[in-house]
């Protein structure tokens, strides 16, 4: 099995500063770059996908609801036509930046929220599939949830993601908390070994559930993010896709 390693990037925005995306870029294999919704600005999107393919890294769409604020991690009610012409609106201009590089779009992933209320309900990975039919291009999601049915029904090409620094609810859930904390880099990696090799990670309450890992997802606002990418690199080498 081919695996990628990927990671949400590009999360500054003016003079403030979001991550260590040049620490973290070498352990990656592909970079889920903020579109200005959450996060980002049009200087940041242009360096991110410059340093992205300095490093041979492969360059998705990471839209989110319109919550710059509350980066993105606040729910929102939207229309579905709404939320797919946000998407489009961000996917496009990322794809600006893409088109002087040289680089073609990859994927889209959705961001915090988005990615959630997606997982749970299909009109709005409608809305999402929608816009990522526009481009062509697969979406990043969660196995066995909407994403999966929604992206994988209309033929888009899905790719099943696992986290390695956010934990699980006893249901399958991925529990998005509003800031992530530290976690213990080898414990990470041996959750993200697991994943690949058995199907299964331990939730928050112990219990083991399934899970598929196609990709895995290390979070650049991990406070510590490289130690954490590291540790996963090294541990998934024998399964990284070449590039």
């Amino acid at each position: 099995m081919a695996l990628d390693i990927n990671c949400d990037m590009g999360e500054s925005f003016g003079l403030y500063k979001m991550g260590d995306d040049e620490g973290i870029m070498p352990f990656i294999t592909v970079a889920n770059v903020a579109c200005g919704f959450h996060a980002s600005d049009p200087v940041v999107m242009r360096k991110t996908v410059r340093l992205a393919k300095a490093h041979g890294v492969q360059v998705g769409a990471h839209p989110s609801l319109p919550d710059l604020q509350g980066f993105g991690r606040r729910e929102m009610k939207m229309r579905p036509d709404e939320l797919t012409a946000g998407i489009l609106y961000q996917v496009g201009a990322l794809k600006a930046f893409l088109d002087a590089e040289g680089m073609a779009l990859n994927h889209i992933k959705p961001h915090g929220s988005l990615y959630g209320m997606a997982a749970r309900d299909e009109t709005v990975a409608g809305a999402v599939a929608d816009a990522a039919q526009t481009f062509g291009v697969p979406v990043f999601g969660m196995a066995g949830t909407a994403h999966e049915k929604v992206y994988g029904g209309r033929g888009l090409g899905f790719i099943a993601e696992f986290y390695a620094d956010l934990g699980y609810d006893k249901n399958g859930g991925l529990i998005i908390t509003r800031e992530h904390e530290a976690v213990d880099p080898a414990d990470s990696a041996a959750r993200c070994v697991r994943a690949v090799k058995e199907g299964l990670v331990a939730s928050v309450d112990g219990t083991d559930i399934p899970v598929r890992a196609e990709s895995i997802c290390v979070h650049s606002d991990t406070p510590n993010a490289i130690d954490v990418a590291k540790a996963v690199r090294e541990a998934l080498e024998p399964f990284i896709k070449a590039a």
